[in-house]
């Protein structure tokens, strides 16, 4: 499958931000190191890493801890333009569901989500990944 955006600047930049937060993560019980980068509607890019805990449903991957600092930043109106997401681990880091479930509240369906895949990095539409999202209609 070709990837539209392959050669998209903007998209391997927040690639790059994302690889960063990851050198970030507290990781200590898994050694699965993620990060995550945002771009929002505004221009703005925030990133995130997961922060494991010895509670392990207690943990925060990359991607909610990106989308709680733009919205501490930015405010609860904030819409995500791109997301980018990557681990240290050269494995494949496509969003989990419960991140999939929180971005929905603030990414438009046609918003790139380029994440680490086996052979490379992989780009498709937030619809694509979560094609079924569960948000309120009044949004």
């Amino acid at each position: 499958m070709d990837d539209p955006y392959a050669t998209d600047p903007a998209l391997a930049s927040l690639f790059d931000i994302a690889r960063q937060a990851a050198l970030h993560s507290y990781s200590p019980y898994s050694g699965f190191r993620v990060g995550a980068a945002l771009r929002l509607s505004n221009g703005e890019v925030v990133s995130g890493t997961n922060v494991e805990s010895s509670s392990y449903g207690l943990s925060l991957c990359a991607e909610r801890s990106a989308l709680a600092r733009a919205i501490a930043q930015f405010g609860p109106e904030i819409r995500v333009a791109a997301i980018a997401v990557t681990s240290l681990n050269d494995a494949p880091s496509p969003p989990c569901g419960a991140c999939r479930q929180m971005l929905a509240e603030f990414t438009p369906p046609e918003a790139p989500v380029r994440f680490s895949a086996s052979g490379g990095p992989r780009t498709m539409p937030f619809s694509d990944l979560l094609p079924l999202p569960f948000v309120l209609k009044s949004k």
